[in-house]
C-alpha cells in the first residue's frame, strides 16, 4: 500500500469537521548541486562541509504531480514555488520510486534474480602471484561478472610486498565499509608512500568521503582533496614496484569506482597493465593531479578537459578519411550519456560520408538517429536490465588497424571541460578482440532489454530478427562469464 493512499483514504481523520474535496499527491525535488566558495573556508573540505548543509534549501527545479490535478492547482504551487511550466512533469502513476528499493528487503529469494558466482582469472587468485601474472600480459576485467575481489586483493598484496615503494590511487564514491581503504591504511602501516585523491564533490557521496578523507590523513597518507574546478571522475590506481634494478609501474585503469558494493550491481570494465609507456603517463596524471606538474602531456591517455574531446572528434574525422579511401567505416561507442555537441556533429558527419555508427547509450542521448540525409546510417539503442550499464567502450574501425578506448569519459559537456577524466587504449590485439566480440558486440546485439531510439526521440523495444532467439545480453554475459580471459591468439573477425 502506498503511504499517499493510506492518507488520502483517511484525510476525514486529518481534518476533521472539513469536507474532503479531492487529493492529488506531488513531489518536488530541489537542486542537489553545491556550490563550492573558498573565500569564507581556509581549504576544499571545509568548504565542502559547509557547502552540504545549503542542499536541503536548494531552489526548486522539477514538480512531479498526479495527472488529475487541475491545472489551477498545478499553478498555485509553482507560483508559490517559483517554478515556470518547463519544471512540471505530470506523472501518471506512483512518484518516488525509488523507494521501492525497500522491497528487496523482503526475504523472497523465489522473486529475486538468481545470485551467482563471479568469476576470478585463475592467473589473478587471491593465493597467486598478481604481480607476474600482470608483468606476462594484460588482463581486462568486466564486473559484476568478473569477481571485485580480484582489485581488493591486488592491492592487498601490494600492500603486505615488501617491494613495493608507493601507491597512488583515485577515489570518487567509496563503500562505507571499504576494503579498499583498509589495504591503503594497511600499506601504510607497512612503510609505503600512499597518496589518494579523494574527489569531495562526488554528489550525494560529499559527508562519507570528507569521513574517509579524515581517516586517511590521520593515518599519515597523503590525501589531495579534489580539483577546486574539477570533478576528478577518473579511475585510477598506480602501484610502483622495485623489481631488481627497475622500477615498475603496476596500473588499474576502469570505468567503475573502488566500490566494493556498487561493483556487484554496476556493469563496469576493467584493465590491469604493466605496459611501461602507460604507467609514464599514470604517473604524469598524478602528478598533475596532486600540483607536481603542470601542461602535462601524454602518449596514450586521452585526458579531460585538456584534449579528449578533441582526441574523439580527430578519430572519428579520420574514420570518415579511412571511408572515402577503403569503404566499410564503421564506428561503435558504449557509454553513458552523449549530449556533447561537437562530437553529435562529428558522428553526424561521419554518417553523411558514409560510415555505419552503433551507439549504445543507456542514458542521456542528445543525438537524433535516423534522420533523413543526416543520421540515416546511425543507430541508437539504450540498455536498462538487472546491472546498471556503467562501462564505456569506443571502437574505430580505421581501415582495418582497429582501435578501442576504454575509461571512464562520457561525451558529455560535463566529462569534457568541467572534469578530469581518462579514456585509455586497448594495446593487446587477443583482448581488444575479446572486448568487441564478446562485450560491445553482445550489448549491441540484445534484443531483449534494449530499446532503440527513433529520430522523434521516442523509444522502441528492439526485436530480434526473424528465426533468431532473443538475446539478453546482461543474462548471456552471466552464463559466458569468463569468457572473454580464454582468447589465446588473435584471429580475423567480420562485424555485421
Amino acid at each position: 500500500v502506498f503511504l499517499e493512499d493510506l492518507m488520502a483514504a483517511n484525510l476525514d481523520l486529518l481534518f476533521p469537521g472539513l469536507e474532503v474535496v479531492a487529493a492529488h499527491p506531488f513531489r518536488v525535488t530541489r537542486d542537489a548541486e553545491i556550490e563550492i566558495s573558498l573565500d569564507q573556508a581556509s581549504d576544499l573540505l571545509t568548504a565542502v562541509e559547509e557547502s552540504i548543509e545549503s542542499r536541503r534549501l536548494g531552489s526548486p527545479i522539477r514538480f512531479e504531480v498526479d495527472t488529475a490535478m487541475p491545472d489551477s492547482l498545478v499553478s498555485l504551487f509553482t507560483s508559490y514555488l517559483g517554478m515556470d511550466a518547463s519544471m512540471v512533469y505530470p506523472f501518471n502513476g506512483p512518484l518516488g520510486l525509488a523507494d521501492l528499493w525497500q522491497l528487496l528487503d523482503v526475504d523472497r529469494p523465489d522473486l529475486k534474480d538468481v545470485p551467482f558466482l563471479a568469476y576470478t582469472p585463475s592467473p589473478l587468485g587471491e593465493d597467486r602471484d598478481m604481480f607476474a601474472a600482470i608483468r606476462r600480459q594484460d588482463y581486462v576485467l568486466y564486473h559484476p561478472y568478473d569477481s571485485f575481489n580480484v582489485t581488493v586483493n591486488f592491492l592487498r598484496q601490494a600492500a603486505a610486498d615488501p617491494d613495493v615503494l608507493a601507491i597512488k590511487i583515485t577515489l570518487y564514491r567509496i563503500d562505507r565499509k571499504s576494503p579498499i581503504i583498509d589495504a591503503l591504511l594497511t600499506a601504510k602501516q607497512n612503510g609505503k608512500a600512499v597518496a589518494a585523491l579523494v574527489e569531495l564533490k562526488a554528489k550525494f557521496d560529499e559527508e562519507n568521503n570528507i569521513i574517509w578523507a579524515r581517516a586517511l590523513e590521520e593515518a599519515g597518507v597523503h590525501v589531495v582533496y579534489g580539483l577546486v574546478e574539477l570533478k576528478v571522475h577518473s579511475k585510477v590506481l598506480l602501484v610502483v614496484r622495485r623489481e631488481g634494478e627497475r622500477i615498475t609501474h603496476y596500473c588499474h585503469l576502469s570505468s567503475g569506482n573502488y566500490n566494493a558494493v556498487t561493483s556487484r550491481v554496476y556493469g563496469d570494465i576493467a584493465c590491469f597493465t604493466a605496459d611501461p609507456e602507460i604507467g609514464v603517463d599514470v604517473a604524469r596524471l598524478f602528478n598533475a593531479l596532486t600540483g607536481y606538474a603542470q601542461n602535462t602531456t601524454y602518449k596514450h591517455l586521452l585526458v579531460a578537459p585538456a584534449h579528449l574531446r578533441t582526441e574523439i572528434i580527430a578519430r572519428v574525422d579520420r574514420e570518415i578519411a579511412q571511408h572515402e579511401k577503403h569503404g566499410s567505416g564503421y564506428l561503435a561507442f558504449k557509454l553513458n550519456g552523449l549530449l556533447d555537441k561537437y562530437v553529435i556533429q562529428a558522428l553526424y558527419r561521419a554518417s553523411m560520408a558514409g560510415v555505419r555508427v552503433d551507439l549504445n547509450v543507456r542514458g542521456l542521448c542528445g543525438l537524433r538517429p535516423g534522420v533523413p540525409g543526416v543520421s540515416d546510417n546511425i543507430i541508437v539503442t539504450s540498455i536498462v536490465g538487472r546491472f546498471l550499464e556503467h562501462g564505456r567502450i569506443y571502437y574505430f574501425r580505421n581501415g582495418g588497424d582497429e582501435e578501442v578506448l576504454m575509461g571512464s569519459a562520457d561525451m558529455m559537456p560535463r566529462n569534457l571541460k568541467n572534469r578530469v577524466e581518462i579514456l585509455f587504449p586497448v594495446h593487446d590485439a587477443r583482448l581488444r578482440r575479446a572486448i568487441i566480440e564478446h562485450m560491445l558486440a553482445v550489448h549491441l546485439g540484445d534484443t531483449v532489454k534494449a530499446r532503440k531510439l527513433r529520430s522523434d526521440g521516442t523509444y522502441e523495444p528492439v526485436q530480434p530478427e526473424k528465426g533468431r532467439e532473443p538475446l539478453d545480453s546482461q543474462q548471456w554475459l552471466v552464463e559466458h562469464r569468463g569468457i572473454w580471459h580464454a582468447l589465446d591468439e588473435p584471429v580475423e573477425i567480420e562485424y555485421v
